[in-house]
């Protein structure tokens, strides 16, 4: 039946059997190479999202904390918890904890970096990894005792 088509379409003049094929050969890699870049983009835009959600977790742990030693060790398992928990895997995480304001009244401000790998997406010379940080801070309860 293709054969019938091809010879139909050659005596009018227009002979375009096979011009599919080559223009999907051609094309495929390019739509292989946007995917990629889809899957990065939505990579970065989820790691930034759960990271902004993990500061404000820690931050909000380590204003409840009774001592600027305990609120850092509480900003930090806090952090790693809840990325843990959103499945965001960090090939590097660092929690920032600044207790220089902690007194009834202050802020601790806490900093999460969390390196996102992209090194699997290969094609794309993307770096191998993108650093993706967030700050967020928490008052402290002014009706409540600390120990210092």
């Amino acid at each position: 039946m293709t054969a019938v088509r091809c010879r139909w379409r050659e005596r009018l003049g227009r002979d375009e059997c096979g011009s599919v094929a080559a223009e999907l050969v051609l094309l495929t890699p390019l739509l292989i190479l946007m995917l990629l870049f889809v899957v990065a983009l939505g990579r970065l835009s989820g790691a930034r999202l759960e990271v902004d959600g993990a500061a404000a977790q820690a931050a909000r742990a380590a204003s409840i904390a009774r001592d600027p030693g305990t609120a850092v060790v509480m900003a930090t398992q806090t952090a790693t918890a809840a990325l843990g928990s959103d499945h965001v895997t960090c090939a590097q995480l660092t929690v920032s904890t600044d207790t220089a304001q902690f007194a009834p009244g202050g802020s601790v401000a806490v900093t999460v970096t969390c390196h996102v790998a992209l090194s699997d997406l290969t094609g794309l010379r993307l770096p191998a990894s993108e650093s993706v940080t967030s700050r967020a801070t928490a008052v402290v309860d002014t009706f409540r005792s600390t120990s210092q």
